[in-house]
This record gives structure tokens, C-alpha cells and sequence, in this order.
């Protein structure tokens, strides 16, 4: 009698599965890859073509062009240096400001808000991102400026020991002595930038907040937790990636805005460290005021700005998306 192994083999085989997904998944899988290779290549073709547009400026200025305060691009002596420090210091004023609001926004609508009150001020929120950013250039040019210059004089008079803060040819000891050293400030630009910036930071920050296990929550009540203990043990260290996300999106407009910093800044090319004095500068202002003026050589010399200005802003939205992807708001959920 003869033992028959190959049938014994055969079932001690694993088997391959194999799903098909079917047409649907696979149009949508297509669609999903074809729209994010479409969206890299978007962004490769614009740094491209910044690149081609500024190689004449860049090839003759060189390293210079990142240390040189002076904007004659005809005369051969331009830089980003001091355009580049005044964008920042408006954006990190911005982000100052912006931030505590958009986190304190977000924690009342997801968190203390009636259900009624809480669809109102979504929307609100909402509408306020939508807001063209030169409606709060005018605003804080006409309105804005002229309210803040009291607080502006009284944190350079008690203050003004910080350099941050230190405003040249004030005089604090003076009542009469006149406020225009404060106007066209990095201050008043970054708090109208603020406003631009807290409704897209509130949106992501509430959508995350909204987001925590509720099964975490009601674990830290029974435990005997207030709200403010479970919002500071549960939501907010849940919410952490959402926090920095909405954190650096609103950094990257506030890099790149133009129409609301153009209306308010005075420009000066010397890189201005004082915050409260008047005179502040911007790379998306520098490209918005001599565009219309500018030779070819000149053009050239702003689109290599406008390309210094593109690279900054994709290196705090890749940094911002990986230390999001390392939190556990932005992680996978399991």
C-alpha cells in the first residue's frame, strides 16, 4: 500500500490570497496618486522657474546675496539680509500673538461652548479666514495703528532696557514728545498679521481638540478630574500635533503675506532689530513695492527674493509635518 504525499504536501502549503479591489479602488487609488504627484510637480515647476528667472541676479551677487542689507540691484549692491530678519521678526510677532488666541479659541468652542453657540462661532471663525487680507491692511492702517501707539510707548518706557524693545530717538520722558517713532512698526504689522493668522490656526486646533478619546475623557472625570484637569491631561497632549500644525500653517502666511504688511510697514533695507520703531521690512513688501519699477536685471533680483521666500516657507512645512507625523494626534490611529 503506497502513501500518496503529494497531496499531504501540497495542503501543508501555505496559500496566497489575493484580493482583487475591484474597479472603484483602483480609479480612486489612481486619482489619489495622480493628484499628489501632480501637486510635487507644481511645486517643483515653480521653484523651477524662480530658479531660471533669478540665476542672472544670483550667479553675480553670489553668497553676498544673503548677507547684504542694500536693495540696488542696478547698482550691484542688493541683499536679502535685512528684508529677510524684518520678515521673520513679523511673523514670529504674529505667530506671538496669534497662537494663545487661536488656543484659547479653539479650547472654548470644542470644549465650553453650548452646542448652540458653539455652530455660530465656527462659522465666525471661519468667515474670518476668509477675509481678504487687504481689508486688515486698511484696517490697521486707519483703526489699528493709532490705538496701539499708547502701548507701544509705554512698553519702550518700561521696557525699553530689553534691545528688542528699545525704540532710537524716543524719548520717554517726554509727555509731548511725538508717537511717530512708533508707527509703520514690526509691531503693528505683526498684530494685524496676528488676525490673519489665529482663524486658520483656531480651525486646525478645534478640529484636533474635538478629536480626543472619549473614552480619556470620561476616564479622567471618574477619576475625580475638573474640566480644566481633563482638558490639560487628556485634550491638550492629544491636541499637541494639531497645535504645532496650525501653529506653523499659520507661520507660513505669515511669511508670505503681502497686501496687509505692504499697507503698514514703512520699508527700510538696514536689518531693524527694534520691533516698537518705525520701519519695518518684508520680502513679499520688497517684491509687492519695486515690481512695477524694476529693470529686467532688477526683476531678476526679486524673483531670487520671492525664490529665498519659497524655500524657507517649504522648510517649516516640512518640519512642521514631521514633527506632526511623530505625535500621536497626527499618527495613524491603530
Amino acid at each position: 500500500m503506497t502513501r500518496d504525499t503529494s497531496g499531504a504536501e501540497a495542503q501543508d502549503l501555505p496559500r496566497r490570497l489575493y484580493a482583487d479591489p475591484g474597479l472603484p479602488d483602483r480609479v480612486f487609488r489612481g486619482v489619489a496618486r495622480s493628484g499628489g504627484g501632480l501637486v510635487l510637480a507644481v511645486m517643483l515647476l515653480v521653484g523651477g522657474f524662480l530658479l531660471y528667472r533669478a540665476w542672472q541676479a544670483l550667479s553675480r551677487a553670489g553668497w553676498s546675496f544673503l548677507t547684504t542689507q542694500a536693495w540696488e540691484p542696478d547698482a550691484g549692491r542688493f541683499g536679502i539680509a535685512a528684508v529677510l530678519v524684518g520678515t521673520v521678526l513679523i511673523a514670529l510677532v504674529a505667530v506671538a500673538v496669534a497662537v494663545p488666541l487661536a488656543i484659547g479659541g479653539a479650547l472654548y468652542i470644542s470644549e465650553y461652548a453650548p452646542p448652540r453657540l458653539r455652530q455660530t462661532l465656527i462659522s465666525v471663525v471661519d468667515l474670518m479666514a476668509a477675509v481678504p487680507s487687504v481689508v486688515y491692511g486698511l484696517w490697521g492702517l486707519f483703526f489699528f495703528e493709532g490705538k496701539i501707539l499708547p502701548t507701544a510707548r509705554w512698553i519702550a518706557t518700561y521696557l525699553g532696557w530689553i534691545p528688542l524693545f528699545r525704540v532710537d530717538g524716543a524719548d520717554p520722558s517726554d509727555p509731548l514728545a511725538p508717537e511717530t517713532v512708533y508707527t509703520s512698526s514690526t509691531l503693528v504689522a505683526g498684530v494685524v498679521v496676528a488676525l490673519m493668522v489665529a482663524p486658520i490656526a483656531c480651525s486646525v486646533m478645534r478640529e484636533v481638540f474635538s478629536q480626543a478619546p472619549v473614552g480619556e475623557r470620561e476616564g479622567a472625570y471618574a477619576l475625580g478630574a475638573t474640566r480644566w484637569g481633563m482638558i490639560r491631561s487628556v485634550v491638550l497632549p492629544f491636541g499637541k500635533g494639531g497645535m504645532i500644525g496650525g501653529t506653523m500653517l499659520g507661520l507660513g502666511r505669515a511669511l508670505g503675506e503681502t497686501i496687509g504688511v505692504y499697507l503698514i510697514i514703512s520699508p527700510v533695507f538696514v536689518i531693524q532689530w527694534h520691533v516698537l520703531q518705525n520701519g519695518a521690512s518684508s520680502v513679499a513688501a520688497l517684491i509687492a513695492l519695486r515690481y512695477g519699477e524694476a529693470s529686467e536685471f532688477g526683476m531678476s533680483a526679486l524673483m531670487a527674493a520671492g525664490l529665498a521666500l519659497f524655500l524657507m516657507t517649504l522648510v517649516v512645512n516640512f518640519a512642521a509635518s514631521s514633527i506632526v507625523a511623530r505625535s500621536r494626534s497626527g499618527a495613524a490611529s491603530e
